[in-house]
Parts: structure tokens; sequence; C-alpha cells
């Protein structure tokens, strides 16, 4: 075996030992195989190294997807209603925040929810998701308003239930949290209900005036108590063709200056409405830019904004003057005690 294996050795160094030229060629070729090797080696270390990185940073993408979710464009137009919206996160990093706002056409007529989660971040932002999910089914299902409101309820209990038993990891702990909503229904006459949790009346917007719709005391928000057993809606009159509703969060009301001050939302909207026509977009465009002039640009909560014209045939509206340019209770309701909170871009 040993002679064989010397054999098989000599064999090989005679095949593999050719000329000085054929070893200089064998030579380059090696370099070559090696260059090859190492850009392989080198593409696929990198490649490992991308998916690593992709992994490591898919919860954070995953939780920038959630944030852009619950709010979504609304159109110019809606069932004869004019319509503007805008949002503005007091979050840099996230597309939405704790505000939420939506506008539907349904058979019951156009229905809006403007609402503020408290806090900011994800939890938040997944809570907005919860409320504004029901909000879309339950406002098509049920003919009464109450009912579109208890669903909110029910909806919102059982999101914080989840989230408590999904344990840490919230920003805002569930138990913690609540919701200020406002839900409105404006019927084909222009007539318009309302049920408040804890939210700032809307201004109405007329021809050179901008004032609150001043209603009842609002109830408390939703998540701390539950709703009384009697939900009558407030009656908020009629919104004329011609006129618009100024929807806000607080973060509009509650903004400062350098030097302390709060936004003059009203005297804004007084200005905003002496164009003529007044038009969502113009009172929209109006608002943000002095709130970002009194703010610096740095807003320190997050604020949502719904315009509302009617747009609507004159002649389809009743006639005769406005009952009250204020709202009041509905048959059944509490009596009007007038102390409107305001509590509160896309």
């Amino acid at each position: 075996m040993a002679h064989r294996l010397r054999a098989a050795l000599a064999r090989g160094a005679r095949h593999t030992s050719p000329c000085p030229q054929a070893r200089q060629h064998g030579l380059g070729a090696r370099i070559v195989g090696s260059a090859v090797f190492f850009a392989v080696g080198t593409g696929l270390m990198l490649h490992a190294g991308q998916m690593l990185l992709r992994g490591l940073r898919q919860p954070r993408d995953g939780a920038g997807a959630v944030r852009g979710t619950p709010l979504r464009p609304l159109p110019a137009r809606i069932d004869g209603l004019g319509t503007a919206a805008a949002h503005l996160s007091a979050d840099r990093s996230a597309a939405a925040g704790g505000d939420l706002y939506d506008v539907i056409a349904t058979e019951h007529g156009v229905r809006v929810v403007m609402g503020d989660v408290r806090g900011h971040g994800i939890g938040a932002t997944a809570t907005v998701a919860a409320v504004l999910g029901c909000l879309r089914e339950a406002a098509h299902d049920e003919v009464e308003l109450a009912r579109v409101l208890r669903r909110l309820e029910r909806a919102l209990a059982r999101h914080l239930r989840e989230r408590a038993t999904a344990g840490p990891g919230s920003d805002s702990p569930a138990a913690e949290e609540f919701v200020t909503v406002l839900l409105l229904e404006i019927r084909r006459d222009g007539e318009m209900r309302a049920l408040n949790c804890g939210h700032p009346w809307p201004f109405l917007l007329g021809e050179g005036h901008a004032q609150p719709l001043a209603g009842t005391e609002p109830l408390p928000p939703l998540g701390p108590f539950p709703l009384p057993a009697e939900l009558p809606y407030v009656d908020c009159g009629r919104l004329r063709p011609g006129e618009a509703l100024f929807l806000h969060t607080d973060g509009v009301t509650d903004a400062r200056d350098g030097q302390g001050r709060f936004f003059p939302l009203p005297a804004v909207l007084a200005e905003a409405v002496r164009a003529d026509p007044v038009t969502p977009h113009a009172v929209l465009r109006a608002v943000v830019a002095q709130l970002l002039r009194h703010t610096g640009g740095r807003p320190a909560d997050d604020v949502a904004v719904v315009v509302l014209s009617n747009d609507r045939q004159a002649g389809r509206a009743p006639s005769g003057a406005r009952d009250s340019d204020t709202c009041g209770s509905a048959a059944g309701a509490r009596p009007a005690t007038t102390n409107p909170r305001p509590t509160n871009y896309q």
C-alpha cells in the first residue's frame, strides 16, 4: 500500500508540475477562483445581514402600518355635504395618533363621529382603529343614534379587555384609557341630532358669523363609567344650505404659543368666514395655517379638524327661521345647562 501511495504521488507530481509557464497560468487561475469565492461569500454574508436587519425591523414597520390604517381620506362630497378634514399627530414618527373622525352616508342620514383617545402612540392608535371599525358597521345597522353609541361602548370595552390581558408594552395602560366621542347625525332636511360623551361641541359657521353649538352638559367619556340607561339625543336645530360645521379635538383649543397663550379659535373662525363663499377647504386652510403659526409649527397634542358644509338645494330644506341657534334637548332629555367645554390636518 505504501508503494502504491508513493506511485500515485509521483504521477500527481508529474501532472501538476509542468513547465514554469504552465505553473504561472495555474497560479493565476487559483487567484481568480479565490477572488470569485470571496466575492460570493461576501455577498452571502451581506444578504444574511440584510435579512437579519429586516427581521429586527419588522415590529417597528408593523407598528407604522397600524398607525397608518385607522383614518381614511374623506371624499369632497358626501350626500350633498361638502367635506374637508385634516389630522396632525403630535408624534412625529406616527401617521396617525389618538384623534379619530369619520363621515358616513347612511339611509338614516349622514353620521359623523369626532373623538379623542387619551394618550398618544401605538396604544391610542389601536383604540382609534377599534372604535372606527365598530362605527363603520353600526352607523349603517342601527336606526337610533343611541344604539350606535352603545355599540361603540361595547367595542371599546372589549378592546380594552384584550389590551389588558395582552400584558405590558403599551405606552398608555388600558385601565387608564378613555375616549371622548361626539356622534352627530345630519338628516336630509338638515336636522341635526347629537350625542356627546365629553367632547367639544362644533361651531356653526355662516356668512360672517361663527358660534358654538352649545348644548347640554356632555355625558362622561366612554371607558371609565357605563352609559346611562336612557340616552335621548340632543336636538341641534338645522344646518341650512350655505352653512357649515367646524368639528375639532382639543389639540386645537389647547394649543399654546411661546408665551403660553391659548389658540384663539373663535376669532380665527370669525375671520375665516368673512370670505365668500364659505367653503370647507378655505376654512380648513385658514385654521390650520393660523394654528401652525401660533405653535411655531409644532403642536404639543394631536389635532383633528372636520369641516362640513350644506351644499344641498335650498328647496329641500324646510322653510322658516331656525328654532334655536344652539342645541337644545330633545323630548325627554335633560334641561340644557349651558356649559360647553371646548375640549378639543390629512
